[in-house]
């Protein structure tokens, strides 16, 4: 890759990128967060923006089946495919249930236990 050309998956004015199929590598949940099975995520930054003192991404994040634990950054998502299952921990909140179409506002430091029944596949807004 040249020092001209964009970092992959990087959206760039007027090009479209595939969510839905953008290969992501993908890593074993660290075992201090894994509450049942092996889940792997993957992850794809697609765009950075910093407005002043706030800083945000936009990306893609995937989790095959199982469970974890996991403690959240402020963010909006939507899931584009897969099914799952969030359980609010801290703040005790109602769980959602998760498919294709679902969108989600997650509260920085929110305490969460995410139950993956089909790979979940979701495109996120970070701040």
């Amino acid at each position: 890759m040249s020092a001209q050309e964009p970092p992959p998956a990087r959206l760039l004015g007027g090009a479209m990128t595939d969510a839905a199929s953008l290969p992501l590598a993908h890593e074993p949940v660290p075992d201090d967060q894994v509450v049942a099975g092996a889940p792997t995520t993957g992850y794809a930054a697609l765009d950075e923006h910093a407005d002043g003192d706030r800083a945000g991404e936009l990306g893609i994040w995937e989790m095959t089946p199982g469970t974890m634990r996991d403690v959240e950054v402020d963010e909006v998502f939507l899931v584009i495919a897969g099914r799952a299952r969030v359980e609010f921990v801290e703040p005790a909140l109602p769980a959602v249930e998760l498919r294709p179409g679902s969108i989600v506002r997650l509260d920085a430091g929110m305490s969460t236990v995410w139950t993956v029944t089909e790979t979940l596949r979701k495109l996120f807004i970070a701040r």
